[in-house]
């Protein structure tokens, strides 16, 4: 298939800027991913689409204050850091600008307080750096470091824990799971007394969720990989739930990409953690997700590819020129739809 395929007309305007105060009160596109229906709802009538038995699956991973701005030791060059996930003896990162590191570059943060050494360099701008400082690198990044809010949102976010799932809690991300963005407790407490079971799993996004598709056939396209984690209580809840005919309901992409890659190694739910660089575009067999919750993406993104495989191109295609008609808001702050 081609790149181009995936491609819409999306005004700027309707990139959100600021999430709503209220984060329910965001619109919901619910699409029928058999016949493509479409209606216009908001995110507190979603619980309408869950039935009792149902698994309700969330990304618990919390964002990092991963996004860092230092100096550059021998020449005092301004440099700006994106860390993506940690290695052994480092982290991989995104450096801007590139050419200025080579292996053995030191750059600093805070006067000291951190400093990056280059072990290794890739294309794209991906490199290897060792991390020294003193204590607990959590908190040197919350000291240091500020929320990695997509290029394509503008605004200063004035409370930054707005970025966070209201049950964000494992540490690791370089980017909100935004779908979950749209829950609030009192949501969740709703969706429980109905009698569908909330499962937590934990992925933590990186560049295979964000980075562009630039191959022309997506077939060529390589996804990088992101580390991934499902406990044995949520793998048995969810092996229960689906032997029993309840619905698995993934809540956003990365749920999404967690669980089929689960359910394709290993044929049921299953105690696991790695990394995944499954790639999920027309043509993949869904094994695992029924319901499926997810914002608006990027025209060509990998996301659109996935959101396709779910029903198909053209429903999606179809739902996406709704929204835009609509003047639904679009991306991390945006709105969502739910295709059931």
């Amino acid at each position: 298939m081609k790149l181009e395929e995936f491609d819409f007309h999306l005004p700027e305007n309707l990139i959100a800027q600021t999430p709503l105060k209220e984060r329910t009160n965001s619109r919901l596109l619910a699409v029928n991913k058999t016949t493509g229906e479409l209606t216009d709802k908001h995110f507190y009538d979603v619980a309408d689409y869950f039935n009792p038995g149902d698994v309700l699956v969330l990304n618990d991973t919390k964002v990092l204050p991963a996004r860092l701005f230092g100096i550059k030791e021998e020449t005092g060059a301004k440099i700006e850091m994106l860390l993506l996930k940690p290695l052994d003896g480092g982290y991989e990162v995104l450096i801007r600008p590139a050419k200025k590191i080579s292996i053995g570059t030191r750059i600093n943060f805070g006067e000291g307080k951190l400093v990056a050494e280059c072990t290794a360099k890739f294309e794209e701008g991906i490199h290897h750096m060792k991390l020294i400082y003193d204590g607990i690198l959590e908190q040197v990044l919350d000291e240091l470091g500020e929320m990695p809010l997509p290029p394509y949102i503008k605004e200063k976010l004035d409370d930054k824990d707005r970025y966070q799932t209201v049950f964000a809690r494992e540490s690791g991300s370089a980017a909100a799971p935004t779908a979950g963005l749209h829950f609030t407790e009192t949501l969740l407490k709703e969706i429980q007394d109905k009698g569908v079971e909330i499962v937590y799993i934990t992925l933590h996004v990186g560049l295979g969720t964000f980075r562009p598709v630039a191959a022309e056939t997506i077939e060529d396209h390589k996804m990088h990989s992101e580390f991934y984690t499902m406990t044995a209580d949520a793998a048995e809840k969810l092996n229960r739930a689906k032997d029993a005919g309840g619905k698995i309901i993934s809540v956003g992409t990365t749920s999404t990409r967690t669980l089929e890659t689960i359910m394709h190694e290993h044929g049921e739910f299953k105690e696991a953690s790695g990394f995944t660089d499954i790639f999920i575009y027309p043509g993949f067999i869904y094994k695992a997700v029924d319901v499926l919750i997810t914002n608006f993406h990027l025209p060509k993104s990998s996301l659109v590819m996935l959101v396709s495989a779910f029903s198909s191109r053209e429903h999606i295609l179809n739902a996406y020129a709704h929204a835009v008609d609509s003047e639904y808001r679009f991306f991390s702050f945006g709105d969502a739809m739910i295709l059931y």
